[in-house]
């Protein structure tokens, strides 16, 4: 496994109270085995995206002040950010994407959910699959970065599901009803720092079934290239979430299932599915 730096997350304390803006919180770790004691505690950090308000640490309270170490027991793992922007890369496997000019679509930033929330479908016997991502988490304003600088943007990497209809997908040129509804980008757990992202293994659990997995060497545009692309068409933001590309294979998700979305190093994201309403 690729060695990761440290692990970033954004999370919300188990006794938070119900409000219209959630209680968040980011808090760091630098164990290398996730699943070791020390994997478990977590130290409160300042917001790393200083310059978005959407993701500012919630004011102090009792034991969540800067440097208090808490336990993954007090907390929910949220999604890692709450961007401004989420974008995905189509067509974007193998030599047949790579064969093609670099395209992004737009997925709606309330789509976003964080692990274990649930993916919600509506009931109208649409195909629906999940697909596994690396995802990249934009650190600050970026424009017409390069290939030499591209790597200044990045916070670190994530693993983002791009949950999409397939048949509103064939219906739908612009894909946003394929690709936005309501908890249809399910990411996290958390952002892991410095991860060598040239080949990291991919793949789905449905129902505790592991499907054939694949790589990231495997996308037709690697991190840096998509960086450069999307940064020269518009400025990336602090939180933005990139979904790279899904070059393993997946199976459609129906109510009652669960979906395991899984890349070495980073770990595994987990969603249940339900029906909507």
């Amino acid at each position: 496994m690729p060695a990761a730096t440290y692990r970033i997350a954004r999370v919300q304390p188990l006794d938070a109270e119900p409000s219209q803006i959630e209680e968040q919180f980011f808090v760091r770790n630098d164990a290398v085995d996730f699943e070791s004691p020390d994997g478990k505690a977590w130290r409160v950090i300042d917001s790393p995206f200083t310059t978005s308000r959407a993701n500012q640490n919630s004011p102090a309270r009792n034991g969540w002040n800067i440097n208090d170490f808490v336990s993954q027991e007090e907390f929910t793992f949220l999604a890692p950010s709450n961007p401004l922007n989420v974008f995905g890369m189509a067509h974007n496997t193998g030599a047949p994407g790579r064969a093609l000019p670099p395209q992004a679509f737009h997925k709606a930033a309330s789509s976003v959910i964080g692990p274990a929330a649930p993916i919600k479908l509506t009931d109208n016997g649409a195909r629906v699959d999940p697909e596994a991502e690396l995802t990249i988490v934009i650190s600050q304003a970026a424009k017409n970065l390069t290939l030499e600088n591209a790597r200044k943007a990045v916070l670190g990497m994530t693993i983002g599901n791009d949950v999409t209809d397939r048949d509103a997908q064939k219906s739908d040129d612009l894909w946003i009803s394929a690709k936005s509804p309501d908890t249809f980008t399910p990411a996290g757990p958390w952002i892991v720092v410095g991860l060598d992202d040239s080949e990291l293994e991919v793949g789905i659990v449905h129902n505790g079934e592991a499907l054939e997995t694949s790589t990231t060497q495997n996308l037709g545009w690697g991190v840096d290239e998509i960086l450069v692309y999307l940064s020269g068409l518009m400025t990336l933001h602090p939180g933005d979430l990139i979904l790279t590309g899904f070059p393993a294979k997946s199976r459609p998700i129906a109510a009652g299932d669960e979906v395991i979305c899984k890349i070495e190093g980073i770990g595994e994201l987990k969603n249940p599915v339900i029906q909507a309403g």
